[in-house]
């Protein structure tokens, strides 16, 4: 049974709290550095204007990133990957599971999808009523399929994915910076408040804490941030790394990986001008990816994709540079089960 109306507004009200917990300990930081260190405990006007030019800097670039991982919609799947019309009629009447997936490998031959479930069966979505795109999943927070969705994040009380993921890791980045400017700043004061060479006021507290609480953030953020740029070099999403993606020939948790150089690409965009800003430069539609094992010419992708009504005749592709492939011809030449050898350019 559904939740009513009223539950899911309190629900959705309650996920925000995190962000307002995350808005609020901002808030402090500004108030306690700004006001508590620079203008009533540094005495001296070029290290407190120096600290206060670093220190808004660092802050903008956070919470530019910050707000743009909350505020971009995830991407989900486009129409074509819904059922035509006949198909989902066949497919809601069939009460057999097989003639089901024979329904759904049927629709998904004509669509860029090469990996399956553990049982080898295509994956579909049944709260969307769509064939999941390679590397779609469906989050039971935001109610939908998210394109190369990495994980539901309740700090960001957001889907990070396809759409959002170069801001996620840009604002771990510029959250763990925030939290060096400031330790590195204030580490001075607060040891000399620590071993009291300076007098009791009112802004040895703020000090003291804001010390602690940056270095608490610093060393957990910093963790979080590793992982992820981990993640980036091997091009894998946090789910594909405790569950690695299935294709034709079984698991393989490298399948999406095209190179270290390619998969920093793969997500920053190939122009290193904007890799250090929050702005969309990554390639793609996040509806098909390269991998090593199968491959789809982005040219054919995106004809099956205007045939099914998903993108107009005259949109520009994304051809995929330095990347070659080859077909075994000892193998089915059906889409579905095409192999193909990817060798990748440095």
């Amino acid at each position: 049974m559904a939740p009513s109306p009223a539950v899911r507004c309190c629900k959705r009200a309650l996920n925000w709290i995190p962000v307002l917990f995350i808005n609020l300990v901002v808030g402090w930081s500004y108030y306690a550095y700004v006001v508590e260190l620079c203008v009533y405990t540094i005495p001296n006007n070029a290290e407190r204007i120096s600290y206060l030019v670093i220190f808004h800097i660092s802050l903008f670039m956070f919470i530019w990133s910050y707000w743009k991982t909350i505020w971009s919609r995830p991407s989900e799947p486009s129409k074509a990957f819904t059922l035509p019309r006949v198909e989902k009629e066949l497919y809601e009447r069939e009460e057999r599971a097989e003639m089901q997936q024979e329904i759904l490998k049927k629709v998904a031959r004509n669509l860029p999808v090469y990996t399956r479930t553990a049982g080898g069966a295509v994956r579909y979505c049944e709260p969307c009523q769509l064939i999941k795109p390679d590397r779609c999943h469906h989050c039971s927070t935001c109610e939908m399929c998210v394109l190369k969705m990495d994980h539901h994040c309740p700090w960001v009380n957001n889907c990070v994915g396809f759409s959002n993921y170069k801001f996620f890791v840009l604002f771990l980045a510029y959250a763990s910076l925030y939290c060096a400017v400031i330790c590195a700043t204030v580490v001075r004061y607060f040891i000399k408040f620590w071993t009291k060479q300076l007098p009791d006021t009112h802004a040895k507290f703020h000090i003291l804490f804001l010390f602690f609480v940056a270095a608490l953030f610093f060393i957990s953020i910093l963790s979080l941030l590793s992982y992820h740029l981990w993640l980036v070099g091997k091009n894998r999403t946090t789910i594909e790394a405790f569950r690695a993606p299935i294709f034709s020939n079984g698991p393989d948790k490298n399948g999406f990986s095209l190179g270290c150089s390619r998969n920093v690409v793969e997500v920053f965009g190939d122009q290193a001008k904007y890799w250090l800003f929050p702005v969309s430069s990554s390639p793609g539609d996040g509806l098909s990816f390269v991998t090593r094992l199968v491959h789809i010419d982005p040219e054919q992708a995106n004809s099956v994709l205007q045939q099914n009504g998903k993108i107009p005749a005259d949109e520009d592709t994304d051809p995929r540079n330095n990347i070659q492939h080859t077909v075994d011809d000892s193998k089915d030449k059906s889409v579905a089960d095409q192999v193909v050898s990817v060798t990748v350019e440095q």
